[in-house]
């Protein structure tokens, strides 16, 4: 029991679990979406765009939560417009636009010396740094953007399979893809104390795809790859203290490890069952319309 409870003496650690519970579970949930429609890379380029933000608001002595949120977000809405024109692909959209804004941070950084003592922190997160302020954005992030799960589960359901019927069916594509930005540039900032910048991507899409190796059924991956992105967070956070390594590199290697350990598990039991070389079932909930009502 001590492994368990003499860390809990600390008030850093209890500030850690906590912000590694909400952000593992916040990340795990919108992963799901986010692997689903094929966006993974996205996750990994607005985190470096998020970074330029967040130095343009040190610089400026802006709020860190306001300068980095709103420029993750107008990044997000940049690279789905850029991503609509045919003749440039989603993946060139989000390579030249947050590689841009991750170089208007260097750049910044390089100029006026004064971000350096936050840079390794920032890209490689810091739990020393999670604060009560911290816990509250992370805790108010993880609750808006499950109740924006729930109230527009059926929109982002049918966007998710059938993104091109979605629009005929009368959902409204636009105003949806928005929130959903804004979703993601929120996770992303709330979580960059925690894992940092280079970390976010791994959590976001880990657990979500171990989930998918789990289960055919869409209702059940959710649930799956919320639970296993908070588990993983709590364990990588003791395991982080008594190893005396990094927060968020523990936490994503354990991440790691579990879709290995899944991985492996699946794949022995599909040879058993005379099935290795099929691909992973299709998804149940694959007919969204059905789900429209």
């Amino acid at each position: 029991m001590s492994f368990i409870v003499d860390p809990l003496a600390f008030e850093f650690f209890r500030q850690g679990v906590i912000a590694s519970l909400l952000v593992g579970a916040l990340c795990g949930m919108l992963g799901v979406y986010i692997v689903l429609r094929r966006m993974s890379y996205i996750g990994h380029g607005l985190s470096h765009s998020i970074f330029g933000g967040a130095v343009i608001a040190y610089v400026a002595s802006l709020n860190f939560y306001v300068g980095a949120g709103l420029w993750g977000f107008f990044s997000a809405l940049l690279i789905n417009a850029t991503a609509r024109r045919r003749r440039i692909g989603a993946d060139a959209a989000i390579g030249i636009i947050t590689t841009a804004s991750f170089a208007v941070g260097v750049a910044l950084i390089s100029k006026t010396r004064s971000f350096t003592r936050n840079f390794e922190a920032a890209l490689f997160g810091n739990i020393l740094g999670v604060t009560p302020v911290s816990l509250i954005v992370i805790a108010l992030v993880t609750l808006a953007v499950a109740t924006f799960i729930l109230l527009f589960y059926k929109r982002l359901l049918f966007m998710t399979f059938d993104p091109e019927v979605a629009a005929i069916q009368g959902v409204e594509v636009g105003r949806t893809d928005s929130l959903f930005a804004l979703a993601m540039a929120a996770t992303i900032v709330a979580s960059i104390n925690v894992v940092g910048v280079t970390l976010i991507a791994a959590t976001l899409v880990i657990p979500s795809t171990t989930a998918r190796l789990l289960t055919d059924s869409f209702g059940r991956m959710l649930v799956a790859s919320t639970v296993m992105g908070a588990v993983s967070g709590v364990v990588g956070m003791y395991l982080s203290y008594w190893l005396d390594v990094s927060s968020g590199a523990t936490i994503v290697l354990l991440e790691a490890g579990v879709f290995l350990a899944v991985f492996a598990a699946t794949t022995v039991s599909r040879r058993r069952t005379g099935w290795a070389d099929q691909r992973v079932p299709v998804l149940a909930a694959d007919r969204p319309a059905d789900d429209l009502g």
